[in-house]
């Protein structure tokens, strides 16, 4: 069984800067890529950035440039540095990771923590 584990969300002013945490952790063999999804209320979920084992990023237009993405592959865990928020960057942020298990075998599987709420506010 694999879990995701986000921390670092809640309420910062236009301008203001938050830090996101998301650990994996279970029976991984490794993972492939761990990356940050959010969600408005309304709208549908998209990506905000994501990062390979290899440390290749892609990000959304919206955030480059405010943003950085980064992973601690011995700890299995990922960042999402967030600056110059803006009342726009509002959503539950949710962290995704597409990983090996090993479960009797190994298999490829995609999860998704429980999400953290992110609200830029004055």
């Amino acid at each position: 069984q694999v879990q995701l584990v986000e921390s670092g969300g809640g309420l910062v002013q236009p301008g203001g800067s938050l830090r996101l945490s998301c650990t994996a952790s279970g029976s991984i063999y490794s993972i492939i890529a761990m990356g940050w999804y959010r969600q408005a209320p309304g709208k549908q979920r998209e990506l905000v950035a994501t990062v390979t084992r290899d440390g290749t990023t892609q990000s959304a237009d919206s955030v480059k440039g405010r943003f950085t993405i980064s992973r601690d592959n011995a700890k299995n865990m990922v960042y999402l540095q967030m600056n110059s928020l803006k009342p726009e960057d509002t959503a539950v942020y949710y962290c995704n990771a597409q990983l090996v298990a090993v479960r009797y075998t190994r298999y490829e599987a995609n999860y998704w923590g429980q999400g953290t709420q992110v609200t830029v506010s004055s």
